[in-house]
């Protein structure tokens, strides 16, 4: 009967073996509460009234735990919903400086790209798609590569934070690692600017139990693997270090294992056959050693 699994995802079960594969590699939405919070505060910044001075957020976690996700599954689901675009996602460029903070937005903007030190020249551009287009909320995914240069450039990219409130209305909505709230909360006027979404690593309680449930439950094998009792659950949560982008990719690999060796569900041998390496010691692996 395939109790375990949710009702749409029993239906894979009858289908070729390249299909179920696809199925449980493609990208999947996890509304989890920290996500579900995100996007409750993310919608409130659409929705609030015009101000000279508006409110910013910030997604602040370590790598691999599903900030960019919750950012760009809010982006779409807006677009679904909504007439216009109000809300763009740039990706941040690597390099320090305004020119290089300029091109990502223009790229984000979809604008011909031009020399990336004319400044001048894209702050004009800028400009002129910031006041056609109207976004209401403009998301820098990972910021922190904006913060790597001297102190008077990471100044210039504040000022343009101020400035794109108080000239176009937009609230800015800042993605990436700790070092983002250092930066933030290091003047009183930019902490003044903007709230603290924590996204932080999961910790071994209910909250983890639950989703592994779910993960089980939206992966089609025939077979339960009770993911959440405790030896597995533990195998897992060791090897992710409580990085859902982890978790996620462990129980991927296990659920096709699984398919192609026609055992059909994950046990913590075939977890263990997998030999991932958690992120912590990837530097200092065996497989690493061996390249030297």
């Amino acid at each position: 009967m395939a109790d375990h699994l949710l009702e749409h995802v029993r239906s894979y079960l009858d289908r070729d073996q390249d299909e179920r594969i696809a199925y449980i590699r493609a990208p999947r939405w996890i509304g989890h509460h920290v996500a579900q919070d995100s996007h409750r505060r993310l919608a409130e910044l659409l929705e609030r009234p015009p101000s000279l001075r508006t409110q910013g957020l910030m997604l602040v976690g370590p790598y691999a735990n599903g900030k960019t996700m919750i950012a760009e599954r809010f982006a779409v689901e807006h677009l679904r919903t909504s007439p216009e675009q109000k809300v763009w996602i740039a990706q941040t460029r690597e390099g320090a400086g305004l020119g290089h903070f300029y091109t990502s937005i223009l790229q984000a903007l979809r604008a011909p790209g031009s020399d990336i030190w004319d400044l001048r020249r894209k702050a004009e551009q800028l400009d002129h798609l910031l006041s056609s287009l109207k976004p209401r909320v403009l998301i820098f995914d990972e910021f922190h590569n904006a913060l790597r240069g001297r102190a008077r450039d990471v100044e210039a990219v504040f000022a343009f934070l101020r400035r794109i409130g108080r000239q176009y209305d937009i609230s800015p909505v800042l993605i990436g690692e700790v070092v983002v709230s250092d930066f933030i909360n290091g003047t009183s006027e930019m902490a003044s600017r903007f709230d603290l979404i924590a996204v932080p690593r999961w910790q071994y309680d209910e909250n983890y139990l639950m989703l592994l449930d779910s993960l089980e439950a939206a992966l089609p094998l025939a077979k339960s693997s009770d993911l959440s009792s405790e030896p597995l659950a533990r195998r897992i949560f060791g090897l992710s270090e409580g990085l859902i982008g982890e978790i996620v990719t462990v129980i991927t690999k296990a659920a096709v294992a699984a398919i192609r060796s026609g055992s059909e569900r994950i046990t913590k041998g075939s977890i263990d056959e997998l030999r991932h390496v958690p992120i912590s010691q990837r530097r200092s692996s065996p497989l690493r050693e061996s390249l030297l």
